[in-house]
């Protein structure tokens, strides 16, 4: 760009690493949708829908108003839409969730604010079974 030399960037080639993270610090806003590959960390706003093949952090400051979906996820800071978690949802003290959640298992810390639809996943149970021992009709 300043030195003069023209170069291409082909996206099929970017590899990712896995320690990779991704930050939208405090002050940034954003409207529209969000695909991350690895974790992500979300001190701004996001208003839109956030795709994440690894955790969540909603930072205390941060704001999100849509969809999210992702394997993890922590709450600090406030979210309203639609949450669907593969595995662990936790929700801080300072974490506020208005919406639908659905998740694999679920910790809330005292003095976070939980006013949603909640469907969980957990461990499947097992069905009690009826044994009769030494009855004979």
């Amino acid at each position: 760009m300043f030195g003069g030399k023209s170069e291409k960037t082909n996206n099929a080639n970017v590899q990712v690493s896995a320690n990779a993270s991704n930050s939208i610090v405090e002050g940034t806003s954003i409207k529209g949708d969000i695909v991350a590959g690895n974790d992500i960390r979300i001190d701004g706003t996001l208003v839109g829908k956030l795709d994440c093949k690894g955790r969540v952090i909603v930072g205390p400051q941060g704001r999100i108003e849509g969809d999210i979906k992702c394997v993890n996820a922590i709450i600090e800071g406030s979210f309203e839409g639609t949450l669907s978690v593969q595995d662990l949802l936790t929700v801080k003290e300072t974490g506020v969730i208005h919406g639908d959640v659905s998740c694999d298992k679920l910790f809330i810390q005292t003095g976070a604010v939980f006013n949603t639809t909640c469907t969980m996943g957990g461990q499947k149970v097992k069905p009690l079974v009826n044994k009769e021992v030494g009855a004979k009709a």
